[in-house]
């Protein structure tokens, strides 16, 4: 059976669901602890109040009146007074002497029925005498809770000469009543903001995920031999993080995909040289061999027309003979050897090798020493030379300038300059691939043979031209 999976956008928006869940129902339960809590306190003060209010009005009613705790005086003065108190103020009052005993109750029934005791503990007695103002109690019976406030009542002398007691029984059923009404408001207000508060976690996932979405979709349209777009984001933050990765990744695989497109193209010339020089080679020499054999066997007097002839075909031969040549140094270049040499007298030596075009070479280092393959530099210079030499228009007298210094990184910075056409732009992305040429002779295979050389040394090569005034070739290889 397959298991049932949540989405990515379900299970953010789920997440977000939850979360406003919680936090609901923690505030909630803190706002309610805090309305029961404040709400308790009205009570215990609106009994106080109601305690102060019966108080006044008693010592109002006994500020003429001479009487002290007499058990029968009292019960006599409060027998009808007692009932029109708690008649305007809507409270049960009892009268207990100052040894606890009840005397006189507005509602008899509450002392019969065991609600309100007959008679106050020491304990009682104790804390009421300690408490300078009233004291708030919580009582229990096996039906009921509720608060009851004592104090004492005192004469026109200021002497206690009772001690009146106020049960207050009503305050579960109005503090259920007020939490009712408050749990009802705030169900309905975390009601709508819940409503608000879900609508908006769902744009708000799907405003992530159709991001995340957006993204997928890229990397599914990746294809190496294609151009791919990168992706805007205008955001600073997690998701544009993971847009500049994709757009840095496009760098890359863009790059390894140029890298790899050259290699193959490479490899592909490599192969192609392989079976041209191959192709060629095998009938270059019977037909050498033939031609100056068909020269010393035919008849004398033919000689001059013969020579001519074969001196055209031997021509012709050694043309193809070194084109084949040039496949074949392409298509597999020697091992490089691993040895020191000095770079100075190498360029000079190559540069020697063409006096009627007076190069120019210029070092103000004398010991430059390199590691490598001194042969295969001299076959770099020479290219590079000969390509200096060629670039020069007919009408314009060459002038071939070589340099050559060590830089603080220890490598060897060497430059050929010229004073030719100049290369122009279309062309110089092409100037390193093996089928280009600019020139009406050669394979096109120099420059390419020149960087592998350089990169089998370790080094690289790059250009700077000028159109109508020149071209400089730079070799940076690594120094001991």
């Amino acid at each position: 059976m397959k298991r049932f999976k949540l989405t990515l956008r379900a299970r953010i928006f789920m997440s977000m669901l939850l979360i406003i869940l919680v936090s609901f129902f923690i505030t909630g339960a803190i706002y309610f602890q805090h309305f029961k809590n404040e709400n308790e306190l009205y009570h215990q003060e609106r009994l106080k109040r109601k305690e102060y209010a019966i108080n006044e009005s008693i010592n109002y009613f006994l500020r003429d009146e001479s009487i002290g705790a007499e058990t029968d005086s009292i019960v006599m003065l409060f027998d009808t007074k007692i009932c029109e108190l708690a008649n305007i103020n809507s409270l049960d009052i009892n009268i207990y002497s100052l040894s606890g005993d009840m005397l006189i109750s507005s509602n008899p029934e509450l002392h019969e029925n065991h609600i309100v005791p007959d008679k106050l503990g020491r304990t009682m007695l104790n804390a009421i005498e300690r408490k300078p103002e009233q004291l708030l109690v919580k009582r229990k019976t096996d039906t009921m809770e509720y608060l009851s406030t004592y104090d004492y009542v005192h004469n026109s002398n200021n002497e206690p000469i009772a001690i009146i007691n106020l049960p207050y029984f009503d305050t579960k059923s109005i503090h259920e009543k007020d939490q009712e009404k408050f749990l009802m408001r705030l169900s309905q207000t975390y009601f709508f903001l819940f409503i608000i508060a879900g609508v908006i976690a769902y744009f708000l996932s799907n405003y992530i995920t159709s991001s995340l979405k957006a993204v997928g979709q890229k990397l599914k349209s990746i294809r190496i031999n294609e151009t791919n777009v990168p992706l805007k984001w205008k955001f600073d933050d997690e998701i544009g993080a993971l847009v500049d990765e994709y757009n840095r990744m496009l760098e890359e695989l863009e790059a390894s995909a140029a890298i790899l497109a050259k290699t193959e193209r490479e490899s592909a010339w490599r192969e192609m040289a392989k079976q041209v020089a191959h192709e060629i080679k095998n009938p270059l020499t019977p037909m050498r061999l033939n031609v100056q054999h068909l020269e010393k066997t035919l008849k004398t007097e033919q000689s001059e027309k013969l020579r001519e002839f074969t001196e055209s075909m031997i021509s012709q031969i050694d043309t193809l003979s070194g084109i084949a040549e040039a496949f074949s140094r392409f298509a597999s270049m020697p091992e490089l050897k691993s040895e020191e040499f000095g770079a100075r007298e190498i360029i000079q030596r190559t540069a020697a090798l063409y006096p009627e075009y007076n190069i120019q070479f210029h070092t103000e280092d004398k010991d430059i020493l390199l590691k490598g393959d001194k042969d295969q530099l001299v076959r770099v210079m020479n290219n590079l030379i000969n390509n200096a030499i060629q670039a020069v228009p007919e009408e314009r007298e060459p002038e071939i300038r070589i340099g050559m210094k060590k830089r603080e990184d220890h490598t060897v910075l060497i430059s050929v300059s010229d004073n030719g056409s100049g290369i122009p732009d279309e062309q110089k992305d092409k100037i390193f691939e093996p089928r280009f040429t600019t020139k009406t002779k050669g394979m096109g295979l120099g420059l390419a043979m020149v960087k592998n050389i350089i990169n089998g040394f370790g080094g690289e090569i790059w250009f700077e031209t000028e159109l109508g005034k020149g071209t400089t070739f730079y070799i940076s290889l690594p120094g001991t």
